[in-house]
């Protein structure tokens, strides 16, 4: 629940910790804002707070065209913690609803339909479909802000494939005309760039760190203020370089895509790969709490893979070996059997690498195996997206899935309690219960990582051996 008196202080500081965790609506103008809009601060009484800008657009408020409540990051806490919930949005926010009916995206969940619908109505006070119309639109005034590109295709990069029924959803949903709000909005630059935002504090140079030691020549580029890598989505290709903005609490993605029907999907993966929408200060908050030795590193983010099956393969290919080896041989696989670009390459596909060999690979065969047969079930499920039923394989343990999890995924509940590192780490600690540091166990494991400089990095110190 708000604290009207927290949310009162947040939004006249204009605190941007508080950036994305609640809106604020204006009785007076119709409009909701986030905390940090640079407009002058309405009288209380004029004020109502929201958790989520869905809910105030419910509410007949459209959103402020100064602080652009599209660009907020958002909220773990109003998705919530329910598992089936979160993972239709995450679904819908991939375009499940886009390219096939309620009752498929119902079947990939394991549900039936009246049960998703009730679902999103206690959770949300929306159908599953209004949701998703709703994100559409906040997607596309966010391109109509921060891009060049025509009305018809901001329509086609949001979803629509009409742009009468484009038209009609975004009056709905926005308040005004496309064409309108590109007139009174249209600041951007030449090209395909926008800024996506976090809640600060962001801890860039461990991240900068993390992604460099592991960095993929051809396939990733790391500086010392940016990230970037070729990235494939469905038979989309392109890249992105994300270039770190702490003054204004942002990163400047400069992205290419080959069809703009996939921008939404691949901009949110985007923001989960950087883990733009983590709320660090309530988390680190509640890690203090559970464990009251630890010393915490503000702002630590997840350093996220771009697909689930990439972690994996990462995660194997790591077992056992240092982490020099490992990128060696994560570079001999994209090397060999990735999809050039050009100017580098795509990661493999499931496909390629369940077909090949893997002779060229110097490591035991046993591990070889294992890799051919994570990629070959891949391939054939269609939609492995949960890691964790990976250790019905064999040779994949409880670690492996769980990493590939945590970095594959996002997961922000993943406890490596077999990992070399966070066993020393934990060591100087003392007795400590992890379940109390639930749900941002995976978090609690990137402090413990943090606490001592190692030799070699805990991911690849594992001992899993296959079964």
């Amino acid at each position: 629940m708000l604290d009207p008196s927290q949310c009162r202080q947040a939004r006249l500081a204009r605190d941007a910790r508080f950036d994305g965790r609640f809106f604020v609506a204006v009785t007076s103008t119709g409009v909701y804002c986030r905390p940090i809009c640079p407009a002058t601060p309405p009288h209380e009484r004029n004020v109502r707070y929201y958790e989520s800008a869905l809910a105030a657009s419910r509410d007949g408020f459209r959103p402020c065209l100064r602080c652009r409540p599209d660009s907020a990051p958002d909220s773990p806490a109003w998705r919530g913690t329910h598992v089936t919930f979160e993972r239709a949005l995450r679904l819908i926010d991939e375009g499940a609803l886009r390219e096939a009916p309620l009752g498929a995206l119902c079947e990939r969940l394991g549900i039936g339909e009246r049960y998703l619908r009730q679902l999103f109505q206690q959770r949300l006070g929306v159908s599953p479909k209004s949701y998703a119309l709703h994100r559409q639109c906040l997607f596309a005034k966010q391109l109509l802000h921060q891009t060049r590109l025509p009305v018809t295709e901001v329509a086609y990069a949001s979803g629509f494939r009409s742009l009468r029924r484009f038209n009609d959803a975004f009056r709905r949903h926005i308040g005004l005309a496309p064409r309108e709000l590109r007139r009174r909005g249209g600041t951007s630059d030449d090209g395909l760039t926008l800024t996506l935002a976090y809640r600060p504090p962001y801890a860039w140079q461990p991240l900068h760190d993390f992604h460099r030691q592991r960095a993929i020549d051809g396939l990733e580029w790391v500086g010392e203020h940016h990230y970037g890598r070729h990235v494939r989505w469905g038979s989309a290709r392109g890249w992105f370089t994300a270039e770190h903005d702490p003054e204004h609490h942002a990163f400047r993605v400069r992205l290419m895509l080959d069809d703009l029907a996939v921008l939404a999907p691949v901009v949110r993966r985007i923001r989960r790969v950087l883990d733009l929408d983590a709320d660090t200060t309530a988390i680190e908050a509640h890690l203090g709490r559970a464990v009251p030795g630890l010393s915490l590193t503000e702002g630590l983010r997840l350093p996220g893979v771009w697909s689930p099956f990439e972690a994996g393969v990462r995660a194997i290919l790591g077992q056992q070996v240092s982490i020099i080896a490992a990128r060696r041989l994560v570079g001999s696989l994209v090397e060999r059997l990735g999809e050039p670009t050009g100017d580098g390459y795509h990661f493999p596909t499931p496909e390629s690498v369940a077909t090949n060999d893997l002779e060229f690979l110097r490591m035991p065969g046993a591990r070889k195996a294992t890799l051919q047969r994570f990629a070959s079930w891949y391939a054939g499920a269609g939609s492995g997206d949960d890691p964790l039923q990976w250790t019905a394989l064999k040779g994949i343990g409880p670690w492996t899935a769980n990493y590939a999890a945590m970095r594959g995924t996002g997961h922000p509940d993943i406890w490596l309690d077999g990992d070399a590192g966070v066993r020393r780490a934990l060591g100087h600690l003392g007795g400590i219960d992890p379940a109390d540091a639930a749900p941002w166990r995976s978090y609690l494991t990137l402090q413990l990582w943090s606490q001592e400089p190692a030799p070699d990095n805990p991911e690849h110190n594992v001992m899993e051996a296959s079964r």
